[in-house]
């Protein structure tokens, strides 16, 4: 049986099935976006860090300093990001407006600066709602969030470069 949406090529969004998937009307890329974390923001960072320590994720050592963002590096890649309010209102212009409107960031890396530029423009050209204007991030990447059409966060981000890293942070731009 084949499943309209999950037959290898199919777009279903009116492109041709020769185009790869990734494409959209004003923005290509010989690269798809890459499901690269997951950023969730948590009450309390000891509380969340040993849950994730006893459900098996390779979590650091327990410590009174957690810190207000903890990095846990999937086998394959993939990374679980635990941000504090603290951590958040740092990086998402969306949560210092409406706090409790995130809980959870779905980031994607794109190929290039320019390439998050360009996907954000295209989307929030297309009416997906703007939750953080892209900015040069203090960690070195270029970074943006649009809301999915069910409110959920997507980060776009480009790939870190050491030389843009700056410390310390300062507090993104509105959307």
């Amino acid at each position: 049986m084949t499943v309209r949406g999950l037959m290898p090529g199919y777009c279903g969004s009116g492109l041709s099935a020769h185009l790869p998937p990734w494409q959209t009307s004003d923005v290509t890329s010989d690269r798809p976006p890459d499901l690269h974390m997951l950023n969730v923001v948590v009450s309390d960072m000891a509380a969340s860090l040993d849950f994730y320590r006893r459900l098996g994720i390779a979590v650091p050592a327990p410590d009174n300093s957690a810190g207000a963002h903890v990095q846990l590096k999937m086998p394959g890649g993939f990374s679980l990001e635990l941000d504090t309010a603290e951590s958040a209102r740092l990086w998402h212009a969306g949560w210092r407006v409406d706090p409790a409107s995130v809980q959870v960031v779905i980031n994607f890396v794109l190929p290039t600066r320019q390439a998050v530029d360009d996907r954000y423009a295209e989307l929030t050209e297309a009416g997906y709602r703007a939750r953080q204007s892209p900015f040069d991030a203090f960690w070195g990447a270029r970074y943006a969030i649009v809301a999915d059409p069910d409110g959920n966060d997507v980060g776009l981000m480009s790939p870190a470069k050491e030389s843009r890293r700056t410390w310390p942070p300062r507090q993104s731009p509105a959307p």
